[in-house]
């Protein structure tokens, strides 16, 4: 929304500062209105998040995103390529350059527990959920089986509680980006201030234009495929049942990746384009690998002699 267009915008408010004012805004209160007919719902920012980290803060967090989607690309390639399975394509050191892994991960929770501060030149609002899709794809395609049951659980319950709290994490970096951006797009402004504004209905947490959430069903079909591998590793008891559920969750997850990964591609703010298009772009190009993977190992197993009966 442009305020110069609205009469009541003040011409001395700078259009950057009020832009910041509403998409960092964490608390909005609402207030008693004395136009209820054309300004029903009258609200005004109450507390914004602190100040942008430097800039060199996002580009260490920029490199750190690219070398991380590129080692799961690597790793992609060299487990489609291979004649092998995953389980003994790759040690399990190589499990440490994965965003999902046991380094990777912790890292990737405090880029996104710090997010609201990284929004200059690579901000996490915009490109968050991006990075959350690429965690949910590492941990869905890589299951390295550690030779210890326990061992393994650990790992997987791990990587579990991760993405429970990248999900929380990521949901107080978009939330209030969406709910300023509603804000202020939705409202007219009444002059009162810098963010009072006059809305035609109440203003919601996250608000109405955009529907995406870190914490959705994407995530509890993801956990609910990391669950079944542990309960799979631990019980010898209905693993056929055990699978096939766990392949159903599996493969509903990578849908819900794509619908999430269409839908935020868009229909997000109409910020940073380029960058949200290299980003989702390179969501499509993994899951267009693991497809292709799949692909590839049923084709084989078609192609493979079956021993005959004697």
């Amino acid at each position: 929304m442009d305020g110069r267009k609205n009469p009541a915008f003040v011409p001395e408010w700078n259009l950057e500062d009020v832009r910041t004012t509403f998409l960092k805004c964490v608390g909005w209160q609402t207030e008693e209105t004395l136009d209820p007919i054309n300004c029903p719902y009258h609200y005004y920012c109450d507390s914004t998040y602190p100040g942008n980290y430097p800039p060199a803060v996002d580009v260490l967090v920029l490199v750190y995103t690219a070398v991380s989607y590129l080692a799961t690309l690597l790793l992609m390639v060299v487990d489609m390529v291979s004649s092998r399975g995953p389980a003994s394509s790759f040690s399990q050191s190589k499990r440490f350059l994965l965003p999902s892994g046991p380094f990777s991960l912790p890292i990737i929770l405090l880029m996104l527990a710090k997010g609201h501060r990284i929004n200059s030149v690579f901000p996490l609002s915009c490109v968050g959920p991006a990075i959350l899709q690429l965690v949910y794809i590492s941990a869905l395609t890589f299951d390295f089986g550690a030779n210890e049951n326990i061992k393994y659980a650990f790992f997987e319950a791990s990587t579990v509680s991760g993405i429970l709290h990248a999900s929380l994490y990521l949901d107080s970096v978009i939330l209030p980006y969406y709910t300023g951006f509603d804000a202020l797009v939705s409202s007219s402004f009444s002059g009162e201030c810098v963010s009072c504004v006059c809305r035609k209905e109440v203003l919601v947490v996250g608000g109405k234009l955009v529907t995406y959430r870190g914490w959705s069903v994407t995530t509890s079909l993801v956990v609910g495929t990391l669950c079944l591998r542990i309960v799979r590793r631990l019980y010898e008891a209905n693993k056929a049942k055990i699978t096939a559920i766990m392949s159903l969750l599996e493969s509903l997850s990578f849908i819900f990746i794509i619908k999430d990964s269409l839908y935020l591609a868009t229909n997000s703010p109409p910020e940073q384009y380029l960058l949200r298009a290299a980003a989702f772009g390179g969501v499509f190009v993994l899951i267009c690998l693991h497809l292709l993977k799949k692909v590839c190992n049923k084709v084989a197993q078609w192609s493979c002699p079956r021993p005959r009966e004697k």
